[in-house]
């Protein structure tokens, strides 16, 4: 006896629009970054008169020639791969415990320390005091201002502790105790290997934050050999950029001076976006789970 069930016909005019509309807003959300990486490789005259819509055209490597041609370049990729790597290994390190801690119901503190961590998220210090205070503590143009002092995200934290509430049950916990189990010993031999789903969301979402970070770079540091790559390839693209207006209908060979910086501009997107996107497919599966988890029991 067959019980599927079969669609209606407006069921089946439904889906097919669901579908369409579907399949447009992903082209307008990936055509921009597809005409990135077309333009990076076109000819700029060939882009600046329209020509490039689907297809590259007068391929060239001049602008990530001329992007790998300066040696900060170098120095900026392997800062960004500290301060990623080490960055986001500290923020696991504080937000992992600090989001079990906070997740436990037999944790007296627990209800005012939220607070004060969420107080954090609409109300701070501001610049200036924030500023002074690092300094004060003597991390100003470090490698270490860039890792220990911004290394909990409130937000990333809250995540944490309502996925330990809603995965982790008390039943397992008091189970444990009985079989002589301590705290630390339920954490790190039960706990966390049934979090490797949170782990991976946050390592993500760190990631992709201190891949990205130029803004406390700009504020806090003053030594070149310190900057992370979004800070050398901002300096490459206000420089040519410069340049350009000051020779506007300058000839460099078949381009002007602004064609090439328009060039390098498209290049610098994608010298600094395509690492975290050749990242995000090794952890993808995690970072579904972890937004369904969210969604349906946060």
């Amino acid at each position: 006896m067959n019980n599927t069930i079969k669609d209606s016909s407006t069921d089946k005019y439904f889906k097919v629009a669901i579908g369409i509309i579907c399949a447009f807003m992903l082209i307008i959300v990936l055509y921009p970054l597809y005409f990135v990486v077309m333009a990076s490789f076109s000819n700029p005259s060939a882009v600046a008169n329209g020509e490039v819509w689907l297809l590259p055209k007068g391929i060239t490597m001049l602008g990530y020639k001329e992007i790998f041609q300066d040696s900060r370049i170098w120095t900026g990729i392997t800062n960004t791969l500290i301060y990623t790597i080490g960055g986001t290994l500290a923020s696991l390190l504080f937000t992992i415990p600090a989001g079990y801690a906070l997740s436990r119901y037999d944790f007296r503190a627990r209800k005012i320390l939220t607070f004060f961590f969420v107080f954090t998220m609409f109300f701070n210090g501001g610049l200036i005091p924030t500023y002074l205070t690092v300094k004060g503590f003597g991390l100003t143009n470090s490698i270490w201002v860039m890792i220990i002092p911004f290394s909990v995200n409130v937000f990333n934290l809250i995540i944490t502790r309502v996925f330990f509430q809603t995965t982790i049950p008390h039943e397992l916990l008091e189970s444990a105790k009985l079989d002589g189990c301590s705290d630390f010993q339920f954490f790190v031999k039960v706990a966390l290997p049934l979090s490797k789903v949170i782990i991976a969301v946050m390592m993500l979402y760190y990631s992709v934050q201190y891949w990205n970070e130029y803004m406390k770079a700009l504020i806090y540091l003053n030594d070149d050999k310190l900057f992370p790559l979004q800070l050398i390839l901002r300096e490459i693209l206000v420089m040519n950029q410069a340049f350009s207006s000051g020779g506007q209908g300058v000839s460099l060979g078949d381009i002007t001076v602004q064609q090439k910086a328009d060039l390098i501009k498209y290049g610098v997107i994608i010298v600094s976006s395509l690492p975290m996107i050749l990242f995000f497919p090794f952890i993808q599966k995690y970072f579904e789970k972890g937004v369904l988890i969210g969604s349906l029991k946060g």
